[in-house]
């Protein structure tokens, strides 16, 4: 037999769902008012037996949308077997008798006790009439036993049987109702929990991935820098033109030390506490950007067009990155190019142009995990970047990040 993934019967889970289906209260409901008019036309009663079967029946179609009709639905069962010649029980209005005391149980009530209560009350009412008849019928038959016919204990089983029917009808309603609660409430735990359990394997792994690029990356890193600066000053014969270039190797090692810090900050710590990190770089720091890239012998100009307008965080960081990835890229494919960075303002959008004189991609491919990042990052926010060879040579970067 099939299972559902948490190890039921899948038939319990189909029959689950068509129950709580909107049409299943219209489809039973129908099916027993059929019933009720073909056991009438087999077994008519009188007209107030018949409406009464009939409105209890009928009303079962509404027991879904409106869960209180149940009550008229149970209220209708009652009279239609308080005035049935002979104390007769219709099969159909018995079933939609059941049926309501469910729904009651099961979608309405919060204290189940009260409707016991009441359905007691209902079926000595039921007993009272149905006694009074067989008292009438007893004074045309026995005279001499009719007073001491109100005091028979065992005329009164009706009212007993009747209370226990809608007792078990009721609390089984109460019972679904409580499983189900019980069921949801361990859907939700059990959520968060996985949830929960989700977080913490992902800190986990950030973790790990902040110790391996503190052990590789930072290492090698510090490295550069330390033996930049001593460069510096202990070889022989070394120009100024050198000596400042040892420098300048120094200064960008230290400031990919405070970068992956800042990564690294941002891999160790909660969602909580990354908002009290340094603050990320903006466009306004590309002109420090391109001294940067100058210093290492690249030449660069920066072009703004627009005015310039304070952008959110993701923005700003994203176009920034751009930009950094897209001159890292000239200065490894096409080292000593002439570039221009231009950046435009528009009506919500922000445009991204970085352009060389370069070879173009003969030099280099055009792929690589940087234009892939880049393409990423500029995705992430709703725009595109193309990478390819510029119009008038070497190699073009374009973005456009909508805000």
């Amino acid at each position: 037999m099939s299972e559902i993934p948490d190890g039921r019967p899948a038939w319990r889970g189909r029959l689950r769902r068509a129950v709580g289906s909107p049409a299943y209260p219209w489809i039973t409901g129908a099916l027993v008012t059929c019933g009720a008019v073909l056991e009438l036309s087999f077994w008519p009663g009188s007209a107030t037996v018949a409406t009464a079967v009939l409105v209890s029946t009928a009303s079962l179609v509404w027991r879904g949308a409106l869960p209180a009709v149940a009550i008229l639905t149970v209220t209708a069962a009652l009279a239609g077997f308080a005035a049935s010649p002979g104390s007769n029980l219709y099969l159909a209005a018995a079933v939609s008798g059941l049926t309501g005391c469910y729904t009651l149980g099961r979608r309405r009530v919060r204290h189940p006790a009260l409707v016991i209560g009441g359905g007691f009350l209902a079926s000595l009412a039921v007993n009272l009439i149905h006694m009074g008849t067989w008292q009438r019928a007893a004074e045309g038959l026995f005279p001499s036993q009719a007073k001491s016919y109100w005091y028979s204990p065992g005329l009164y089983a009706e009212t007993f049987v009747l209370t226990v029917v809608i007792l078990g009808a009721v609390s089984a309603g109460d019972a679904v109702r409580a499983r189900e609660e019980t069921r949801r409430e361990r859907d939700v735990a059990q959520g968060r929990l996985i949830a929960m359990e989700r977080r913490r394997a992902a800190e986990a792994e950030r973790a790990a991935i902040a110790r391996e690029l503190h052990d590789v990356v930072s290492h090698s890193v510090s490295m550069i820098a330390v033996q930049a600066e001593s460069a510096a000053y202990t070889t022989p014969g070394l120009s100024p033109q050198g000596r400042t270039a040892f420098q300048d190797i120094a200064g960008t090692a230290r400031s990919s030390m405070a970068e992956l810090r800042r990564l690294l900050g941002v891999l160790r710590t909660g969602p909580d506490e990354r908002a009290a990190l340094a603050p990320q770089p903006t466009l306004d720091a590309l002109d420090e950007l391109l001294e940067q890239h100058r210093a290492v012998g690249g030449r660069a100009e920066l072009r703004i067009t627009g005015e310039r307008t304070a952008l959110p965080a993701g923005w700003e960081l994203s176009a920034y990155r751009i930009v950094q990835e897209a001159l890292t890229n000239v200065r490894r494919h096409a080292p000593g190019a002439r570039t221009l960075v231009e950046i435009g303002y528009g009506a919500g959008r922000l445009s991204i142009r970085v352009g060389d004189d370069g070879p173009g991609p003969a030099a280099g491919p055009p792929g690589g995990h940087g234009l892939a990042g880049m393409r990423e990052r500029a995705a992430l926010l709703g725009g595109r970047l193309t990478a390819g060879p510029g119009p008038g040579g070497g190699f073009l970067v374009e973005a456009e990040l909508p805000w």
